[in-house]
């Protein structure tokens, strides 16, 4: 099967040619997805905030491609701080509450641009069917 782009409107990459996910077959990978309201377009300014409109727009992104939070395998999360990890872990927690059930996760501490303090990227794996 040939790749897919696949675009949710409000989380678009600042006018560049990037798509927000890419699904080939039964897997989707995302771009790095930013703790903004695609509503508004407005960034909120503290990284509890942004942490929180990250699995959402996560769960956007998920569910345009056709999937949802148990196809998640790995997570990756960047922040601007290493103080930012608990802001983190309380949707984290909400999100993927089973610890027998939850996708791989790894955080990387690096400079973002622009309010960005907080950004995440996964890959999920589509369920099997029957």
């Amino acid at each position: 099967m040939r790749q897919k782009s696949i675009e949710v409107p409000g989380l678009s990459h600042h006018g560049a040619p990037i798509p927000t996910a890419c699904r080939v077959g039964p897997i989707l990978v995302t771009s790095r997805i930013m703790g903004k309201d695609p509503e508004t377009g407005l960034m909120p300014a503290d990284p509890e905030a942004q942490a929180v409109l990250c699995f959402e727009n996560l769960k956007r992104v998920l569910a345009a491609g056709g999937m949802d939070l148990g196809d998640v395998v790995k997570l990756t999360v960047y922040l601007v701080s290493d103080s930012y990890r608990t802001a983190v872990n309380k949707p984290w927690n909400e999100n993927f509450p089973d610890p027998a059930h939850r996708p791989t996760r790894d955080s990387l501490v690096m400079p973002l641009r622009g309010a960005n303090l907080i950004q995440i990227e996964a890959w999920a794996v589509a369920k099997e069917l029957g």
